[in-house]
């Protein structure tokens, strides 16, 4: 397995990491591993029609194809 080491670490970023790798009782290198695997499978390309419609039925204000426009382009 590879390893990764993060230099210059802010004491803050460390801080909030600590708590929450206490909080789902792991290891502050589990929870660094489970927050990068969370986020980097999170988006492998732009949204599904079906991701749309569930953004749209959840949302407090009309998603528009403005939004999604920006969106994608943001991703790009």
């Amino acid at each position: 397995m590879a390893g990764l080491l993060i230099k210059d670490l802010p004491k803050e970023l460390h801080r909030k990491l600590k708590v929450r790798a206490q909080a789902h009782r792991r290891s502050l290198s589990s929870e660094a591993i489970t927050i990068l695997e969370s986020v980097l499978d999170d988006r492998s390309g732009p949204p599904t029609i079906e991701e749309i419609d569930r953004l749209r039925a959840q949302g407090k204000r009309p998603l528009t194809q403005a939004i999604i426009d920006r969106a994608r382009r943001r991703d790009r």
